[in-house]
């Protein structure tokens, strides 16, 4: 019995005596815990940011477009064509908003620069854009060739089943390539700009305005600005009509003449805000000139005799006409028509009309001879 009391009063000295341990940080927390039945309501965030960084981790990075202001059309790819001469100044601002107006739309697109032989430093603008930008592609001529031979080249490298062409003095607005489209897309071939309210000299708004009418009225294409360097076309379009010499303002025209559905569309049209204006008097009467080549090449080609054979025809008569008249003087009132000018305007209308029909009949039989190319073309085939 005394032991065991010894016993237990040593234990409870040494109890006594025992250093007390202290207690973690984790097990204040489970004893926190377990006094407190609310505290799985407290959460503790820290840094919302850095949380948001890894939920955000590894997924791709949105598209900067948003899809609700872009527009979906059924092109696979838009070539957008710039023919320029000494506009320097003027490519980087270009570059600038036709790549904000192609962001907008759905369609992978190019931009193909043609410099038809500046003499400043715009080639060097394209390659810096080249350069950085590789949907930018170019075109240079050793020396200026004109529009035409220009339009030509870049849509010979044009890679888009639609085509935008636009001139580079920023008058042309980017901003209608989506206007162009949607009108391209609802089944016409080729679509052009209406200038309506145009920022230019009185003398080219008034040639502009002559031109226009006389080509609508022998031509028979109804729009009211063929001129327009801002249009949409379908590839086909490109590829069928061959541009020459002054032709590509009558581009409408050939397409129209061709079978192809021609529509236009208002633009706007800015001033010109850097260099000058490649305009002159001198365009006014080739455009006269190639007006009359287009009407010629386009319907009369194949049928020489029709266009020869109507003039020679009306000349052949009116000098039969003349001398008829004449004659019936001479025999039936006994005048003298020997000395008189309506003779001698008689018998060279005859010569006239003759030369005509030769001429007819000489290209019927150059036409019968030299048929190398198909004088039709297929809108679609199944066979």
């Amino acid at each position: 019995m005394e032991e065991n009391n010894v016993k237990q009063n040593n234990n409870s000295a040494q109890s006594q005596n025992k250093p007390v341990e202290k207690k973690s940080g984790d097990e204040n927390k489970n004893q926190n815990r377990n006094r407190s039945g609310n505290y799985h309501k407290k959460r503790y965030y820290g840094n919302r940011n850095y949380h948001k960084s890894d939920k955000n981790k590894g997924e791709k990075k949105e598209d900067i477009r948003q899809p609700s202001r872009i527009k979906k059309f059924g092109f696979r790819k838009v070539s957008i064509v710039v023919p320029l001469l000494n506009e320097e100044e003027s490519i980087k601002p270009l570059y600038s908003q036709i790549k904000t107006a192609v962001d907008s739309i759905s369609s992978d697109y190019e931009i193909i620069f043609v410099d038809d032989g500046s003499s400043d430093d715009s080639l060097k603008k394209i390659k810096e854009l080249a350069s950085r930008d590789r949907k930018v592609r170019y075109i240079s001529f050793r020396k200026n060739y004109g529009k035409s031979p220009a339009l030509n080249a870049g849509f010979d490298k044009a890679s888009g089943d639609a085509v935008i062409t636009m001139d580079a003095d920023l008058q042309d607005d980017p901003a209608e390539i989506p206007n162009l489209l949607t009108k391209l897309s609802e089944g016409y071939d080729l679509v052009s700009g209406w200038k309506r309210k145009r920022h230019d000299p009185f003398v080219k708004r008034f040639s502009s305005k002559f031109f226009n009418y006389m080509t609508r009225i022998m031509s028979g294409i109804k729009i009211h600005d063929f001129n327009c360097g801002l249009k949409a076309y379908r590839s086909a379009v490109v590829k069928t009509v061959d541009v020459h010499g002054e032709l590509h303002r009558y581009i409408p025209v050939l397409a129209g003449w061709n079978g192809f559905k021609v529509a236009e569309v208002v633009v706007k049209h800015h001033p010109r805000r850097y260099g000058k204006t490649k305009f002159g008097i001198s365009r006014f009467f080739k455009g006269f000139v190639d007006l009359l080549t287009v009407i010629f090449t386009t319907r009369y080609i194949k049928r020489p005799m029709h266009f020869f054979g109507f003039f020679g025809f009306l000349s052949f008569m009116l000098g039969f006409l003349v001398n008829g008249y004449l004659s019936y003087e001479k025999i039936f009132h006994g005048r003298a028509i020997g000395n008189r000018p309506l003779l001698f305007l008689g018998m060279l209308l005859i010569i006239v009309g003759a030369q005509f029909f030769s001429v007819g009949f000489l290209g019927e039989i150059i036409v019968h001879y030299t048929r190398d190319k198909k004088a039709y073309s297929i809108k679609e085939k199944n066979i």
